[in-house]
Parts: C-alpha cells; structure tokens; sequence
C-alpha cells in the first residue's frame, strides 16, 4: 500500500500483517503535525484499509518513537486558516478525516505515546479503543490560539468524556497525563512505553479473531446510543445479518466442540 503518493500523503504509511493493518502518522520534525494534505489523504487511507478483505483491525499511531499527533500544523496558520473562510473549509477536511476514522466499519485502534494534542487529540478520539504509554499527554490548545474547534470533534470528546469534564478541557486548554485521561475516559488502558507496541499489536490481534460481523453491529449499536452513529447505518439490521450468517453457526460448532472458532466475516 505505500505506493507513490502525494508529498503530504507519503508521510502517512499503511502496511497489513496478517489481519491488522497499521496506519503512522510520519512527521517527524513537527511531533508528527498534520498538515492539510495529510488530513485529506487520510479519509482515503481509511476507505483502503476497510476494503481489505485480510483487515481485522486498524492500529492509528506516530510513526517511530516518536508524538502519536501534535495536532495542525500551525505554520500553515497564516495562510490555509488566516481567516473565516479558509477556517471554515480546513474545518470541513479535518470533520471528513475524523469520520471517516469513526464511521469506519473495522475497530480502529489509537495508539498513544507523547503528544496528543488539538486536531490529534480529535483524531484519537475518533478511534474506537486508545492505549497510551506512561508518557502521553493530551490537551486541546484551541482556546490558547484562538481558532474554532470542529464541532463534530467536540461531539466526539463529548462522548468520551462528558460535557462538564469537555468544557474544562476546551475553557482552561490545559494539558492532562496518561492516569487522568484513563479517569476521564479518553484512555482505556495505560502501558509502560516500551510495552505499548506488543500490547496494542496483541488487542488488534484479540479482536480480530472475533466475529467482524458481531463487532460491526455492536460499534453501530454503540455509536447510536452516544450520538456518534453514520446517517445510513442500520444497528437492527445487522444484528440481524449476524444470526443468519456462517459464523454464527461456526460459533455453535466451537463451543459445542470446545475449540477456538475461525470466523470469516460471512
């Protein structure tokens, strides 16, 4: 999948190993900063990874060792977002990067070390699950440089955390660590940094030895319930797909045989 790409695209990076495929933010000289060509190359990326037929799972991450995102790049500030209308256009290329990342119909999962910050900070929210190293840090600095925030991303840390813990993070724009983003809600699991790869490879791998179908209509159901849903799912619907499909009926057999089931989406 790393073809020849755009300059903006090349530093994002998408590899598939055996079911689950990882997607790095590379830029390493700005904390791995995403600029608006890479916030528009992602909903593509995404689109990719849900076609393949080998995904599972998505892992989203820095590249290297390196920030999972420190957010925008500020330095194109004063040209691409130096007034309303240029905000409001590169507001609708960040929403469209983190829906896609939220409607897609595999779990994507957020992997954090260091800086997670402003359009990062949106962009992890907008995975299903997040794991964070020791070292993470998150924080929205909108308030700090006086830009508008993307209203779809507020919904999404709305739903992760509430509005009363939202509105301090957005009013004091202060940063939080690892064990109170996990209090809050932003983060399920806390690792040891060199730890964080294996453990977040090994809940991809977790998942995706279960039921995809299973896993698509409780995501759906999920969202529904919190407001975060895509307009043209249907949460009964697919419930529904799962009775009447082969892995159901593979599910019985494994359980009845006492043996791990292979499931295959169908």
């Amino acid at each position: 999948m790393n073809a020849s790409f755009s300059p903006s695209r090349s530093k994002l990076h998408a590899s598939v190993v055996g079911p689950v495929a990882t997607l790095s933010i590379d830029n390493p000289a700005k904390h791995n900063a995403l600029d608006l060509g890479m916030w528009q190359a992602l909903p593509g990326l995404i689109a990719e990874l849900e076609r393949d037929e080998r995904v599972r799972a998505i892992i989203l991450r820095g590249g290297g060792k390196g920030s999972f995102a420190s957010g925008a790049d500020i330095a194109e500030f004063e040209t691409v977002r130096a007034d309303a209308e240029g905000g409001r256009r590169y507001e609708a290329v960040n929403e469209a990067a983190f829906w896609a990342v939220a409607h897609c119909a595999k779990p994507v999962i957020a992997m954090i070390r260091r800086y997670c910050l402003g359009g990062g900070f949106g962009l992890a929210l907008s995975c299903d699950l997040r794991i964070a190293s020791e070292n993470a840090s998150f924080g929205v600095p909108a308030a700090r440089l006086g830009i508008g925030y993307p209203p779809g991303a507020v919904r999404l840390v709305t739903a992760a955390v509430g509005a009363p813990a939202a509105k301090d993070l957005f009013y004091t724009a202060r940063r939080v660590g690892a064990e109170e983003a996990q209090r809050l809600g932003i983060v399920q699991r806390i690792v040891p940094d060199g730890a964080l790869e294996e453990t977040a490879l090994a809940l991809a791998h977790d998942i995706a030895a279960n039921a995809p179908l299973t896993i698509r209509a409780a995501k759906a159901a999920i969202d529904a319930a919190v407001g975060l849903a895509h307009p043209g799912t249907d949460p009964v619907g697919l419930a529904d797909r799962c009775f009447d499909s082969a892995d159901a009926v593979e599910g019985r057999k494994a359980f009845l045989e006492k043996r791990r089931p292979v499931f295959t989406g169908r």
